[in-house]
């Protein structure tokens, strides 16, 4: 969602993994255009899959980058697939590439990538942006091998991070354990390359998806989901199931809720959608089974006969029911452990009706809190402070939510989709270390590249 538009407006090419896995790995490239887009993509072989992205990505590189080095389960096997598999994706993708390319690289799947495109020979622009946080090199040293692998960023034009407190950690990382000679406060040397560095908060389509919520409010599947209600209150959560969003933490949360608000019992219920992902990987089947307990001891500790005080739902719903669900609910609930972003918090505001809306729960520990801070911020491993911030919410004055929602949406609306790429690009294509890079006119060629 926060790509495809910077590509469908420009052009371009967008390689990367099919999403297949093969009994071989293949040797050929897959494409397809669409609506202005060449899509290239490859297959992975069993080996690919389980060490490259089973592994060193999703059980060493998700959790360390996530604060979480007690669940990093590194292997030198796994080490060795990532490695391997970013140069299978570069033999591949230098079919492709042409002098004249701008490539962009998404995410911490291919942080060797343009390393591996330059061992090559290829001197074009190459940009990458992390979605997720980069914690400080006292976490990021404890990766073992990480001086193979954080150094291969500086392979880059450009390195762009969510926050201003990502963007300084890797700063601090060059500084500490790379000790490069610094160009200039946002760029440093590497060789004969200057490397920027710099923030790029993802935004959404706001206006876009305001008028998504504004139709989706009317479907069948909303008016239906309402109706069940029977003239609760709702608060909404929407995650995938992952440790780092800190959903058995929020069930503790609205426990404390309903434990110290009893006179509320009755009057709200909570929707969590959660999808289940990475099914392959233990410790999301443990976390899996963790908060259905939770939602079973809540439910059974506080439901009746006629109301259930968590509905906890594992199917993906479609952009256009969220948009509508969003809507409808009085609060939204989004309190990760660790977020890069957290793009749910900004099409939560964007959905909401301006004459009444809801109120937005977000944890402090989300890189959405820098720009959203008119929403009531949380320590989401504080269970009573989240706790009474849902009170809070569902008690809140019109005014004062009208007040937070107006602010919140400003920035949105500033800082959307198409000005975050536009930003990014514009920065990669200028001199390293300009102060400004003036705003880029025509259709260039772009490339994406993503795991």
């Amino acid at each position: 969602m926060a790509i495809r538009p910077a590509l469908k407006k420009h052009g371009g090419l967008w390689f990367g993994w099919s999403g297949r896995v093969a009994e071989d790995r293949p040797r050929t490239v897959k494409s397809v255009t669409h609506d202005n887009i060449s899509y290239a993509t490859v297959d992975l072989g069993k080996d690919d899959y389980q060490e490259f992205y089973n592994g060193f990505a999703n059980r060493v590189l998700w959790p360390i980058l996530h604060y979480r080095l007690d669940l990093a389960e590194f292997t030198r096997r796994d080490l060795g697939g990532y490695f391997r598999v970013n140069q299978y994706f570069a033999t591949h993708l230098e079919t492709l590439l042409r002098p004249d390319d701008v490539v962009w690289v998404h995410d911490y799947h291919l942080i060797p990538l343009a390393k591996a495109l330059r061992d090559r020979g290829h001197n074009n622009k190459i940009g990458f942006f992390i979605h997720i946080p980069f914690p400080p090199p006292e976490i990021i040293t404890a990766l073992p091998n990480h001086d193979q692998l954080i150094p291969a960023l500086c392979h880059y034009d450009l390195v762009g991070f969510q926050t201003e407190v990502d963007t300084a950690n890797f700063a601090r990382y060059v500084a500490n354990e790379c000790g490069l000679p610094w160009a200039n406060g946002n760029s440093f040397h590497f060789g004969n390359r200057v490397v920027s560095i710099g923030t790029f908060p993802v935004g959404i389509e706001t206006e876009a998806f305001a008028r998504l919520a504004r139709r989706a409010i009317e479907t069948d599947f909303v008016r239906g989901v309402l109706e069940s209600l029977s003239g609760r209150a709702m608060i909404i959560g929407v995650d995938r199931l992952d440790y780092s969003k800190g959903i058995p933490e929020r069930m503790n949360a609205f426990e404390r809720f309903l434990i110290n608000f009893p006179d509320l019992r009755g009057k709200v219920t909570y929707l969590q959608i959660t999808p289940r992902s990475r099914i392959g990987i233990p410790e999301y089947a443990d976390l899996g089974r963790a908060v259905g307990e939770a939602v079973g001891r809540i439910n059974g500790a506080y439901g009746e006969a006629s109301w259930t005080p968590v509905r906890y739902i594992n199917k993906a719903h479609s952009r256009t029911a969220l948009a509508g669900l969003y809507r409808a609910a009085r609060a939204g609930l989004v309190t990760p452990l660790r977020d890069g972003m957290n793009l749910v918090a900004k099409e939560f505001v964007a959905a909401q009706n301006a004459d009444e809306p809801g109120v937005l729960i977000l944890s402090r520990f989300a890189g959405a809190a820098h720009e959203c801070t008119a929403a009531l911020l949380v320590n989401p491993y504080d269970s009573e402070g989240v706790g009474t911030a849902i009170n809070r919410a569902l008690s809140m004055p019109l005014d004062e939510r009208r007040q937070r929602h107006a602010a919140t949406f400003k920035v949105l609306v500033r800082n959307d989709i198409s000005h975050w790429s536009e930003r990014f690009l514009r920065t990669l294509e200028q001199p390293p270390g300009s102060a400004e890079a003036r705003r880029t006119e025509g259709a260039l060629p772009y490339m994406m590249i993503q795991q």
